[in-house]
């Protein structure tokens, strides 16, 4: 115990800074603040805007339109109406890699890679994707590339619920 005593004490008299009424009151009169300058009430106050800063992560790139780098001939490849495939169910997805380039959906809904489609209900938009299997149940969610989710039109800050097609 006498070991531990002036250990106990250190703390003890180390902690009567934060504790409220023990701090030490210094002796003389503290220097008062310089009074804070008027703001000049002509000066227009400018609203805040939202933007996205460049990275190494992005490639530099600072808006969602320019992450997105399928070519037109891409976008209306996978933009053409599809009436067949089997309904596989659906999913909650969530934007993928925005690096990763194309159209699929990394879902639990297949066992093996193929091309199926994508519908998303709000919008009514459709997009032909490559399923691509991940492991998980059915109902675990999913991954969407960023060409996918702009062309079905669905937020990208957003967890829509899509409908999968598959062969």
């Amino acid at each position: 115990m006498k070991q531990v005593f002036p250990y106990l004490l250190c703390l003890g008299l180390g902690a009567c800074g934060v504790i409220p009424g023990l701090e030490q009151r210094e002796r003389a009169e503290p220097a008062a603040a310089p009074a804070p300058e008027a703001a000049e009430p002509s000066a227009a106050v400018e609203p805040a805007t939202e933007t996205i800063k460049p990275s190494a992560l992005t490639g530099g790139a600072a808006s969602p339109a320019a992450l997105d780098t399928t070519s037109a001939a891409e976008k209306a490849e996978a933009s053409k109406p599809d009436t067949g495939g089997a309904k596989l169910g659906t999913t909650i997805a969530s934007l993928g890699d925005v690096a990763e380039p194309g159209f699929w959906l990394k879902t639990p809904l297949v066992k093996a890679a193929g091309k199926g489609r994508v519908e998303y209900p709000a919008t009514g938009k459709s997009a032909q994707v490559d399923l691509i299997p991940i492991p998980g149940e059915p109902g675990a969610g999913s991954r969407i590339s960023l060409s996918a989710m702009r062309l079905i039109e669905a937020p990208l800050t957003e967890l829509p619920e899509l409908v999968v097609y598959g062969p």
